[in-house]
């Protein structure tokens, strides 16, 4: 038996609470702003169609094909970028759609919390890179953290053990014509909220460093 795609459950379960016919159901789930319970989806069917060429309710169908209710907000957005040529900030925000979909909480994930940030930069795309990469350029911007690169694949990806090794960070690289390109980062593994939200703002205050770094 075929497991119920996501948003035909989504669709079934607006239609138990608020008793809507099928077609108002769906037409509420992508409708901004509507009334009853919460759309899961961070931005609207329009802004997702008109960013990635695809809807919500394709997404949805795409990704539980794929298996992504078994994996991490970052394999997913990965995915989206490597797979779907999605640039990263609509990866984020279709990955955020699809884990609120399942219900996932804000940031929780299966190996703990995890944060994002991104920036652009107006830098070639491997030079951001080498930012990451090259220890001696990344100690210019991000002093006093220990970084071990685990993999990483010029100039799109690089993944690294952060500190003690409980942690790991995730960063994703995309060209932007040739002067400008954008990283998207992940932190995962942390162990709570509290320290999701610490992180968040140290992500936010580093990658504004490297900006002014890069294009100083």
């Amino acid at each position: 038996m075929s497991r119920e795609r996501t948003f035909d459950r989504l669709v079934r379960a607006r239609m138990e609470l608020t008793g809507e016919t099928p077609a108002e159901a769906r037409s509420a789930l992508l409708e901004p702003g509507g009334t009853g319970p919460p759309v899961p989806f961070p931005i609207s069917e329009e802004a997702v169609q008109r960013r990635t060429g695809r809807g919500w309710e394709q997404w949805l169908d795409l990704l539980d094909e794929w298996g992504s209710s078994e994996r991490s907000h970052a394999a997913i957005a990965n995915w989206l970028i490597e797979q779907h040529g999605v640039d990263p900030w609509s990866a984020q925000a279709v990955a955020v759609g699809y884990e609120r979909a399942h219900g996932r909480a804000v940031g929780e994930r299966f190996e703990g919390f995890e944060i994002s940030a991104s920036k652009t930069v107006a830098v070639p795309v491997d030079r951001l890179f080498d930012a990451f990469v090259d220890a001696s350029v990344r100690e210019r911007w991000l002093r006093d953290v220990e970084l071990r690169e685990r993999t990483s694949k010029r100039p799109k990806t690089a993944r690294f053990d952060w500190g003690d090794g409980l942690t790991r960070i995730h960063a994703t690289f995309s060209a932007r014509g040739a002067s400008r390109s954008a990283v998207s980062l992940q932190h995962v593994r942390l162990p709570s909220a509290e320290e999701a939200e610490r992180m968040k703002a140290f992500w936010a205050e580093r990658l504004v460093a490297l900006k002014a770094l890069l294009e100083g």
